[in-house]
């Protein structure tokens, strides 16, 4: 494997978080807290260009790994599930409990795939095919945890008029 593949392995498996033997896209998705932090301390619209660029290095780094490794999709690319982490915690302010149920949501939706989720996935292929589908997940939880931030006062201080 030259260089190029060997980073964009590196880059797509998350540092090789995607090797680990168990639950890989789970691990995977973690690293998306960070995201979600260092997101959070920023104006949004610095966060949401960080996010575009993650978001294109996540198409990057999968297709290429994809060539490298030789196989479609394989779970040990984990980049797609931090770039839909970024996606759903998107100009959000940090708070633990939101991490907590953003991880949870994503992992569900990314695990049963509803519409249009699981067309996507098999509507694309390359290091789109890969992203995409984690995307859309992050869309539909972003939704989720937009109307229950609004709606549910789940947001930190809600309620206090802090």
């Amino acid at each position: 494997m030259n260089f190029m593949g060997k980073l964009s392995v590196a880059i797509a498996t998350g540092g090789y978080i995607g090797r680990m033997p168990a639950a890989p896209g789970t691990f995977g998705s973690v690293p998306g807290l960070l995201l979600y932090w260092l997101m959070a301390q920023m104006a949004i619209p610095y966060a949401l260009v960080l996010l575009a660029a993650v978001i294109g290095l996540a198409v990057w780094s999968a297709g290429q790994a994809e060539t490298a490794l030789g196989q479609k999709d394989p779970g040990a690319i984990v980049i797609d599930e931090i770039a839909g982490m970024g996606v759903v915690f998107a100009g959000l302010p940090f708070s633990w409990p939101l991490a907590v149920a953003g991880f949870i949501l994503f992992r569900g939706i990314d695990i049963v795939k509803p519409p249009p989720v699981a067309w996507l996935e098999r509507r694309f292929s390359g290091g789109v095919g890969v992203v995409i589908d984690d995307v859309a997940a992050g869309l539909i939880c972003r939704t989720i945890l937009g109307i229950a931030f609004a709606y549910l006062s789940v947001a930190p201080g809600a309620g206090t008029g802090a």
